[in-house]
């Protein structure tokens, strides 16, 4: 049985070093408040506001490094929540998607695009995709045998040697199979 560490990805927001210094200061940088489970990545002490056309959505975390562009994940309920439609997609796939305004304490940014809501997803090694039996953008499910166990469809596969074996889901998706704490899936092809 293929088991994968299935762990939520809460809102957040990916920056440019330019939005950056936007919103908080020429010169500014990330903080590292919390290493993320993918190597070199981490989520900031920084917090930005999203604003949509209906509300905002307070001290959203922003996850380093600063990235080639602005990019917004949200889940589908935070985004209808703010008055946004949220295209599902791969992250870094933002062309013709919404955009939105970020406001940190020195500035505020208005994205002309990058609100997504991820596409679920498992990050993978060459050597896990050999494991496993797949290879990258192949798709597949992950059984979840928890309180409210399901089975995730439509999980598109990702490799790369920068990545550490771990399957995302937003809150939404964790919500629904009760995947709180350390969840397994099983990966069916």
């Amino acid at each position: 049985m293929a088991q994968v560490l299935v762990e939520t990805s809460a809102r957040h927001v990916h920056v440019t070093q330019e939005a950056l210094e936007t919103l908080f200061g020429k010169g500014a940088e990330l903080h590292v408040k919390k290493w993320l489970s993918q190597p070199g990545q981490f989520a900031s002490e920084e917090r930005v506001d999203v604003v949509g056309p209906k509300k905002t959505l307070a001290g959203v975390s922003i996850l380093g490094p600063v990235r080639k562009a602005n990019q917004i994940e949200l889940s589908l309920t935070d985004a209808r929540s703010i008055g946004i439609v949220a295209p599902i997609r791969e992250s870094g796939d933002i062309a013709g998607t919404p955009g939105c305004k970020l406001v940190g304490p020195c500035g505020e940014v208005e994205c002309e695009i990058g609100v997504i809501a991820a596409k679920r997803h498992i990050h993978m090694t060459p050597a896990d995709a050999e494991a496993f039996g797949v290879k990258d953008k192949d798709i597949v499910s992950v059984k979840l045998d928890t309180e409210r166990g399901l089975t995730f469809g439509e999980v598109v596969v990702r490799v790369s040697d920068n990545f550490s074996l771990a399957m995302h889901i937003d809150t939404d998706e964790s919500n629904a199979a009760c995947a709180g704490g350390k969840v397994f899936g099983e990966v069916i092809k």
